[in-house]
């Protein structure tokens, strides 16, 4: 492919997602710790998705919002409402009454290789007109975030500029189909942004539209990382895993005969070194399905099978 060639390819690849991006912004309140509520105003970028107007973006840029204003790349202007979300993978999808939208290829995360050419685009900044891009590569695969409160590890990292205002937006390939959402920047270093990865969103787009909200499966139990204090506390022979602190009574976790102080170390076929590492494992399976439990107790490495449930409290 000549330079000529890839620069028509780029722009044809632009072109074709731009018409489907649009403008978020909301206005809410957020609780402050005195009990008191403050004014919150966020802006962002997202894409539709279906004709009905779902439209897929962060969770963060509508999170507490009591108005939702969503503009289409054609100028139009609409009110939106919040269909539902999640905050552990920061999805979530607002609904517009519209006609004649463009709707977004999603593409497949699961293909992605490093070094593939990545396209950002999305309302960097809050600037008025079309939506902006940037280009670049896909740097690295399955990146965790440890300052974050995400549950979710296997972000897409990318070279590509991701600028405040762009969160929500996509990343695309070279074909223009949606490869991610971008989602975080790292302002203390250059040219490190993340997107949540487009299987990840589809998901979350599944349960929501189906059933208003996200479902997860749980073992009933209350968990903590281990590490060596506790280890030589309890006298335990694990050096890593996640120990048990209360199982919950009625629960499959009773049921299956675990106890407190049990040391996790795997479901399935899945190792769980940490809890974030048992959240991800869980995410693998479905309410209702029966799973193998790996865990220690005492010197010795058990194994049960329990029936998982739904998660509570989210």
């Amino acid at each position: 492919m000549n330079p000529a060639e890839f620069e028509e390819k780029i722009t044809d690849a632009v072109n074709k997602l731009s018409k489907s991006v649009v403008t978020i912004r909301s206005e809410g309140a957020a609780r402050t710790s005195f009990f008191e509520t403050t004014p919150t105003k966020n802006a962002g970028s997202g894409f539709i998705i279906d004709s009905n107007g779902n439209i897929v973006t962060n969770y963060h840029v509508i999170e507490n919002a009591s108005k939702v204003e969503v503009i289409l790349n054609d100028g139009r202007s609409f009110s939106g409402s919040v269909v539902g979300g999640d905050k552990p993978t920061d999805v979530a999808i607002v609904k517009i009454e519209g006609t004649n939208l463009t709707v977004a290829e999603l593409g497949d995360s699961e293909k992605l290789k490093v070094g593939q050419i990545a396209l950002a685009i999305g309302n960097a900044l809050d600037l008025p007109g079309a939506p902006t891009v940037s280009m670049g590569v896909v740097s690295a695969l399955h990146r965790p975030l440890p300052w974050s409160n995400f549950i979710f590890e296997g972000l897409i990292q990318t070279d590509a500029a991701i600028n405040p205002g762009n969160s929500g937006g996509p990343l695309a390939d070279i074909e223009g189909r949606i490869i991610g959402i971008n989602s975080a920047i790292v302002p203390f270093a250059q040219g490190v942004g993340f997107a949540i990865p487009v299987n990840t969103a589809k998901w979350v787009m599944e349960q929501v539209l189906e059933k208003g909200r996200v479902t997860r499966p749980a073992l009933g139990v209350l968990v903590m990382d281990m590490n060596p204090a506790i280890a030589t506390r309890f006298n335990l022979q694990s050096k890593d895993g996640v120990i048990i602190t209360r199982v919950i009574p009625n629960s499959p976790a009773h049921r299956a005969g675990l106890h407190e102080l049990d040391i996790i170390e795997g479901i399935g076929n899945y190792a769980t070194k940490n809890s974030k590492d048992l959240l991800i494992a869980l995410s693998k399976f479905s309410i209702n399905e029966t799973v193998a439990i790996k865990f220690a107790r005492g010197n010795r490495l058990q194994e049960t099978m329990l029936k998982l449930v739904e998660a509570q409290g989210r």
